[in-house]
Order: C-alpha cells, then sequence, then structure tokens
C-alpha cells in the first residue's frame, strides 16, 4: 500500500514536499503553474471521488477555498494533492488525506468534533460543514491566531480555535463525538479515550516517528475498537502520553 504524505511538518526535517517544490525552495525561484487554477481543481476532486467515494465529504471540500489557507507565492499549487508550506515550518494538509481521515469518521452533521492540531485551519473548515461543532486546539499561539481569523473572515462560525501550548485535547468540553488527529503519537493516548463519548470516534496515527499506522477507534460502550486504515507517516505528536519537545 502506498505510504501517505505527513499533514504537518517541518520541509527541513521531516516534511514531504514534491520536488518542484523543493528546488524552488532551494533556488528562490518564483514557481508556477501552467494550467488554471479551475483546471486543477477540477482535476483534484475529480481524482478525490474516484479515491475516496463519500461525496458528502468530497462536496465539503469543495465549499472551502484551499487557496486561502496557503501563502500568496503557493496558491497555484492550491489544489495540487500534495501538502504545501505555510507559516511555522509547517504545512497545509494533503487534500485525498484531509478526504480519507474525514470520511472515516462517519460524520452525519449532529455531531461535536475536536481536532488535534489546527495548523492552517483548513481541516476544521471542511469539517465545519458536515459537523455542528468543531472544537480545535493548536500548541502554536501564531497558527492558532492565523487560523482564527481565516475561519472568520470565511463566516465559519461553528470553530472553536484554542491555543494549547500544554496538555492534550480540549476536556473542557468533552466528550466528543469524534476526534481527528494530525500528528502522530507512539500509543492511543488515554487522555483522548477519555474525551471520546460513547459511540464515538477517533482517528488517529500511531506508530514511530519513521512511519506510523492510520487507525480508526471506535468508541463501544468504553471498549476501543480499533481497525487500521493503513500506513502512513505524520510529525510527531508533542503532548503528554505521547512525544516530548
Amino acid at each position: 500500500m502506498q505510504r501517505w504524505r505527513i499533514l504537518y511538518g517541518d520541509p527541513d526535517t521531516g516534511g514531504e514536499l514534491p520536488p518542484p517544490l523543493e528546488d524552488a525552495l532551494a533556488s528562490g525561484v518564483p514557481l508556477q503553474r501552467p494550467s488554471s487554477l479551475a483546471v486543477r481543481r477540477a482535476a483534484l476532486f475529480a481524482a478525490l471521488r474516484r479515491a475516496v467515494p463519500n461525496e458528502r465529504v468530497i462536496q465539503a471540500m469543495e465549499r472551502v477555498p484551499r487557496e486561502r489557507f496557503v501563502p500568496e507565492a503557493y496558491r497555484q499549487f492550491a489544489y495540487d494533492d500534495e501538502a504545501l508550506p505555510i507559516a511555522e515550518g509547517q504545512t497545509i494538509s494533503q487534500p485525498h488525506i484531509v478526504a480519507m481521515m474525514t470520511a472515516a469518521l462517519d460524520l452525519r452533521g449532529t455531531e461535536k468534533v475536536l481536532e488535534i492540531g489546527t495548523g492552517s485551519g483548513y481541516q476544521a473548515a471542511v469539517l465545519s460543514h458536515l459537523a455542528a461543532r468543531v472544537v480545535t486546539v493548536e500548541r502554536i499561539a501564531g497558527l492558532a491566531q492565523h487560523a482564527q481569523g481565516l475561519l472568520a473572515a470565511l463566516g465559519i462560525a461553528n470553530v472553536e480555535v484554542h491555543h494549547t501550548p500544554a496538555g492534550l485535547g480540549w476536556p473542557q468540553e468533552a466528550p466528543y463525538d469524534a476526534i481527528i488527529v494530525t500528528a502522530g503519537s507512539p500509543r492511543v493516548p488515554q487522555a483522548l479515550l477519555r474525551q471520546l463519548a460513547p459511540g464515538g470516534r477517533m482517528v488517529i496515527p500511531v506508530g514511530p516517528h519513521g512511519g506510523q499506522d492510520l487507525l480508526l477507534i471506535h468508541n463501544q460502550d468504553g471498549n476501543p475498537i480499533t481497525r487500521n486504515l493503513g500506513p502512513c507517516r505524520f510529525v510527531p505528536l508533542i503532548a503528554p502520553e505521547a512525544w516530548s519537545g
């Protein structure tokens, strides 16, 4: 099975950027994309519909202007199926990963969702069109502030962004019907299981630094049932019960 690209990462230490972007970052040459953004967008969503057969998720992603969540220099690449650099040495999620992980949560529109790792705010924006309420936490203050402003500018009112330099999750609002984790942990943190409602679902990458398994955990009356969705590679989750900073 193909190994998926990471969601968030430092391009110098672990982020997997496509070769043209790596070359441009090294050379400083302005980036150019020959086809129009509209053409790239149509091609991306056609490919996502083949890869992730969940029309509700794909339509939610179509409602979110991904180009607003990347720096201006990279907006012509916004609809490539690649991770792209954002601020603080991080990246915006690969669209295929967003679609796949979101579909695994099986959201119906009434849920309260917790996201671990706000990043650009793109994943939270997608979730906002699929759930009743989204609580997203980010340990980097600049990212949390920028994401909050961008989500507000887009008129997204059902997402709460919290800066959490320590701790794991947002227990003040627990339990959550779904939890999505955007960094790899060596184990499934008990703190997150305690925040997952009965019947709830959690998607989390679990394993060593070099590569993880993407796990879907279903809380069946306090008994976590785990399904392996396949291999992946994420940057470390810096938090209690995970990796130290």
